[in-house]
């Protein structure tokens, strides 16, 4: 299949067999599976994919593919989608796929300028996959792996609702058209128990934002209109749990966020 990749789309098509190999590895798929695939592109995961004998849910956003796949997949099991992965309802992924918590899992070559919006999306408002395997920009998945003192807004989103880990890297050479900058394949893992009451997940996020808005700021200037209280009523509850007031909020690891917004 040879069509020109769309810019405006962020399209890069994978072409190293190699990584798509090791992308179908880290996904444990077997035949039983769902496999919902974001961005087909033209089809050389995809081919890969339907090997596994896995039903297989290819959901594409650029109409000008969706014809050849369905050219050279129609003998084959497989749905080709054609739509907008973040406007797809809920409703539709279970009435339609009949998609369930820890029932499928997520297979995805995404562009990169959707990655936060569709890891943030996944977690918050479809049914839980048992994992996702997704191709990121290095930069981001060393962001989305990110330890203190060098946590970021994003480590903290995604690793509260998963466990990351980086299963490869990838060379920029591995694409067609190559792109600027070298990629990684990640494995997230939902997390089975979460820390916090749902009622309580507005306001974490809401002081994550407001914390590292604030940039290099210390967490004392930046909570108290967040949490309600003066400097000292939050140099207080900072020293409580182990925290000073001086503290950054890129030194602070994920529990002890948790435990700040528990005691709120």
């Amino acid at each position: 299949m040879k069509i020109a990749a769309k810019k405006s789309l962020g399209q890069n098509f994978l072409i190293n067999q190699g990584i798509i190999d090791k992308i179908i590895k880290a996904g444990e798929i077997y035949p039983e599976d769902i496999i919902i695939e974001v961005g087909p592109g033209t089809g050389n995961l995809t081919r890969t994919l339907i090997e596994t004998g896995a039903r297989v849910i290819a959901i594409e956003k650029d109409h000008r593919l969706i014809e050849d796949l369905e050219a050279e997949f129609s003998a084959v099991q497989i749905e080709i989608v054609e739509a907008d992965v973040l406007e797809l309802k809920t409703e539709t992924l279970i009435e339609n796929w009949e998609l369930r918590n820890g029932n499928y899992k997520i297979i995805a070559n995404l562009p990169y300028y959707i990655t936060s919006h569709f890891i943030r999306t996944v977690f918050e408002e479809w049914p839980q996959p048992l994992h996702m395997v997704l191709m990121v920009q290095k930069e981001v998945a060393k962001r989305i792996l990110a330890k203190p003192p060098e946590m970021n807004l994003l480590a903290l989103s995604v690793q509260y609702y998963a466990q990351p880990e980086i299963i490869t890297q990838v060379s920029r050479g591995s694409f067609r058209p190559i792109p600027t900058v070298d990629s990684a394949v990640i494995r997230l893992t939902p997390r089975t128990e979460y820390s916090l009451p749902v009622e309580k997940e507005a306001l974490f996020f809401s002081i994550l934002k407001s914390a590292f808005g604030g940039k290099r700021k210390q967490l004392i200037n930046t909570l108290p209109p967040i949490i309600g209280k003066n400097k000292q009523g939050t140099a207080e509850l900072l020293a409580q749990i182990g925290l000073t007031p001086q503290t950054r909020p890129e030194t602070v690891d994920l529990a002890h966020w948790l435990i700040l917004v528990n005691s709120l």
